[in-house]
């Protein structure tokens, strides 16, 4: 009777002890933030921000480390290619989407486990303020004038280059395409001259707008925002536009649920924090926390309406 006894509460160790203890253990260590996209860029500055934060609720640091590359797939790569233990997580935002669509990856979003959204991001439609556009209805006169002859930077197959494509759409225009990695990138490129407009958001173009070197024409919010009152939406201009990136969490396919639900906790209270909600504000995003089943529910959402979109990025 003792040996069958001993083996079934040995057994039951297994069961509920180790993997117990090790999901009430975690996080022991600090976890790798991947951002899969270069310093400076809107990506790079609101999941920096989210880190310094949620580090606090969470209790071990988020070591946030920058790998750009191809449409910030290279990062996502490498994610895929992580253990799936808790300890590494990456940001993706649309253009993890529209790049599968478009053939750049075989990644989706689904292959990630989902952790929770924490920001969104109007973007603007820049150009440098030497040029003689001083409203986008000028701009848009000029280009349909002119099809092809104003260059417009975005990230080839990526969100910014999408947007661009609805706003050609829209106004009934044709840009001349340039390519850049990430949204710092091609705003450095506008304010040197090399380019004639970008899409751009807050955070990396505002400084430059205020030190008189861009003017924003255009902005995809679904209203005026308080930071930028004399800009137009691309709604008041009569174009049903509104172009904006929200930005994620995830870990890698298979990550314990342990672990999941307990960053998703974390960044939920993070979310709360009035100091970094004015932090995100700041830096020209929104906070628009959604836990894993509501930023799952909206990625497929998304993943639908990029498919019936993305035609308009071809030729």
């Amino acid at each position: 009777m003792m040996k069958p006894m001993l083996a079934a509460l040995g057994a039951t160790a297994l069961a509920f002890g180790p993997g117990a203890a090790a999901a009430q253990d975690y996080p022991e260590r600090p976890v790798e933030f991947i951002v899969p996209w270069g310093p400076g860029g809107g990506s790079d500055t609101l999941m920096r921000i989210v880190a310094n934060h949620a580090e606090e609720h969470f209790g071990q640091p988020l070591a946030v480390i920058n790998m750009p590359g191809v449409g910030g797939t290279v990062g996502l790569v490498e994610l895929s290619r992580r253990d799936a233990d808790g300890y590494t997580i990456s940001q993706i935002h649309e253009g993890l989407l529209v790049a599968s669509k478009t053939g750049l990856t075989d990644l989706n979003w689904d292959s990630f486990e989902p952790v929770a959204l924490m920001t969104s991001s109007p973007q603007y439609f820049v150009v440098n303020a030497d040029s003689p556009w001083q409203t986008f209805e000028e701009f848009a006169a000029y280009v349909k004038e002119n099809p092809g002859e104003v260059r417009v930077g975005v990230t080839l197959g990526g969100v910014p280059h999408l947007h661009a494509a609805m706003i050609e759409e829209a106004a009934g225009i044709e840009f001349s395409y340039v390519g850049y990695e990430g949204t710092g990138e091609r705003i450095r490129a506008l304010v040197g001259g090399n380019l004639d407009a970008a899409i751009g958001d807050v955070s990396s173009s505002l400084q430059f707008v205020e030190n008189g070197d861009l003017r924003f024409l255009a902005t995809g919010a679904g209203e005026r925002l308080s930071q930028t009152p004399d800009v137009p939406t691309f709604k008041e201009l009569g174009h049903d536009l509104e172009l904006t990136i929200t930005r994620g969490i995830v870990m890698p396919k298979g990550s314990p649920q342990e672990a999941i639900d307990t960053l998703e906790a974390a960044l939920e209270q993070t979310a709360q924090d009035e100091e970094f909600v004015q932090q995100i504000n700041n830096a020209g995003a929104e906070v628009d926390f959604r836990a894993e089943e509501a930023y799952e529910g909206y990625l497929e959402n998304l993943d639908a309406t990029i498919l019936r979109l993305v035609s308009r990025l071809e030729g």
